[in-house]
């Protein structure tokens, strides 16, 4: 008899392949029957009218701290997913001494917008090499399974000290030999892979870039050496793809012999840059590499609300006079004295960020109840307050204060430039690409796009207006056997016999994201933003249900991959 049956659903595999109705019998933590007159389970769920997928794979996120105290990884737990990896972008918290975790801390705080009281508050840093990390993360209760990778920083840092956050300083010889031995020891303990920076937009909190950031070829081959003698892990890069930038990765990834993963999306500075670098990857798989491009499903929009990290006003000295002020007491400052909503709209200051705001409101939008999240630039706040006769600081300022000040609004700064998502289209479509731009845990009060899979079924499967979408049978692929085999995960992503039995049963018919929401629940009382879902009626994890009806079960079946 078998633990679990899901009877009559319409089945989407994760290889492809048409829908089709379909039986799925569960034992133990593994898929044990696909098809129909499977016979009787001690647990039966009729699933007719409803869609059965495999749990989706997210490859990058970081949860590097929270994994340590928060084992329901939420939001992307409220998603559908059911593996996630992190260490991302060269930053993460091992190997490190003691005296060294107040710059590690630093770095995230910058590059990831992770406040670093939270992570002084939330992480216990009671580890000191990598092993010693991956075993911490073993005995952490998780709902679903968690894979770590060695960042480049803190590799760096650990060996070389403080000279090793100075991107420009260059390590010697014996220097690169012990960053080899470390992360071969890593990947040898379980590490997935090795991931690094080399974008101008990673900076730590004291404005530092990121140690990473120019690290030249005698370094990245000596590190891509020691995957070589591992056998083992991908190479994963944040790049700003400069000049012979993708040449270097590429030989680092020859070196290695291992696969290479760089991230992929348009950039406003360079919106064409894309094409290149894609070009690059495909001639580097026509080469016979292992070469992929992670993409995203929506724009990278900074969500910006009155109790955000960021918003238009957020550095005008009538708003940073209020700081010491609780949420609802600036709220009510608002609502009660007009002067002050007239000094935020008309006395702006002449800053960096104020300046930068008056050309972003142009690509800003309010998240009303019903968002699109492809919305036309003519609905843009720019757009809106020169349809009224006033202003878009106008305009954003009015929205924010709409729900009892808690609506945000949505700058989309990146994969979004000529006012469409038909750039992301033709990334998603790509096979030279997999999903990869969701950055659960990190960015907590700036953007929360860990929401992307239920996006990319919605989105990209049913609701698109402005233009085609995508089968839904391509965009499950897409989420879960190609996202778990660019990481060699061949047990996860297809439901199939023998494979694990991470699924989700889905009312597709009510599947959807709701809006983010301003939550304090990190350690410290810290502050991020939340988007939930709804839709998703059972998610299970090797067989174990960990979210019913949109809410957690309590259960924690999850593991570290090694």
């Amino acid at each position: 008899m078998h633990d679990l049956l899901i009877r009559g659903g319409t089945l989407i595999d994760g290889t492809g392949a048409a829908a089709r109705e379909a039986d799925v019998a569960v034992t133990g933590s593994t898929i044990t029957a696909v098809g129909q007159g499977l016979g009787a389970a001690r647990r039966e769920i009729d699933a007719r009218g409803l869609l059965v997928t495999p749990g989706f794979v997210d490859i990058h996120t970081h949860y590097d701290g929270q994994a340590t105290w928060d084992p329901f990884l939420t939001p992307s737990s409220y998603h559908g997913v059911t593996t996630v990896v992190f260490g991302n972008c060269g930053v993460g918290f091992a190997p490190v001494r003691k005296p060294d975790v107040p710059f590690l801390i630093n770095l995230m705080e910058g590059v990831e917008d992770i406040p670093g009281t939270v992570l002084s508050e939330g992480v216990a840093f009671d580890w000191e090499s990598f092993p010693e990390y991956l075993d911490r993360l073993d005995a952490a209760p998780k709902v679903m399974d968690v894979g770590a990778q060695v960042p480049h920083a803190a590799l760096r840092f650990y060996v070389m000290g403080s000279r090793g956050a100075d991107h420009a300083e260059v390590p010697t010889d014996a220097e690169v030999a012990r960053m080899g031995t470390l992360l071969e020891e890593a990947l040898r303990a379980g590490a997935l892979g090795f991931t690094t920076s080399r974008t101008v937009k990673h900076r730590a909190r004291d404005g530092r870039a990121t140690p990473s950031l120019s690290a030249r070829e005698p370094e990245l081959f000596g590190l891509a050496q020691a995957m070589r003698r591992a056998g083992r892990g991908v190479i994963e890069v944040n790049s700003d793809f400069g000049e012979g930038e993708f040449h270097i990765l590429r030989a680092a990834a020859e070196v290695a012999g291992r696969p290479l993963s760089v991230l992929l999306l348009q950039v406003n500075n360079a919106p064409e840059l894309w094409r290149d670098t894609r070009d690059h990857i495909h001639a580097a798989r026509a080469a016979g590499l292992d070469v992929t491009g992670q993409v995203g499903s929506r724009p990278i929009g900074v969500m910006m609300g009155l109790e955000t990290t960021v918003h238009p006003f957020s550095t005008h000295p009538a708003w940073t006079a209020l700081e010491a002020l609780t949420p609802a007491e600036r709220f009510e400052r608002l609502v009660r004295e007009p002067e002050l909503r007239r000094r935020l709209v008309e006395e702006r200051p002449d800053d960096e960020h104020t300046r930068m705001m008056a050309s972003a409101l142009s690509r800003t939008y309010e998240v009303t109840p019903d968002y699109d999240y492809e919305p036309d630039p003519a609905t843009s706040l720019a757009a809106r307050g020169a349809a009224a006769g006033t202003s878009g600081w106008a305009v954003a300022l009015e929205a924010m204060m709409k729900d009892n000040g808690k609506r945000l609004l949505s700058f989309n700064f990146e994969n979004y430039f000529a006012g469409s998502l038909d750039v992301v289209r033709e990334l998603l479509a790509d096979e030279a690409t997999v999903m990869g731009l969701a950055d659960g845990g990190a960015h907590v009060c700036t953007i929360c796009d860990a929401g992307a899979p239920t996006f990319l079924l919605t989105h990209w499967g049913r609701d698109r207006k402005r233009g085609p979408g995508l089968p839904l049978e391509f965009l499950v692929k897409k989420q879960t056997r190609d996202t778990a085999r660019a990481y060699g995960m061949a047990d996860r992503g297809t439901l199939e016999p023998g494979m694990r039995a991470d699924l989700n049963v889905i009312d597709y018919s009510r599947l959807g994201v709701h809006r983010h929401e301003v939550v304090y629940d990190l350690p410290a009382g810290g502050k991020r933003l939340m988007q939930r879902a709804r839709g998703y009626r059972h998610t299970f994890v090797a067989g174990v249900e960990t979210l019913r009806d949109d809410h957690h079960t309590g259960a924690l079946p999850g593991r570290l991959l090694r």
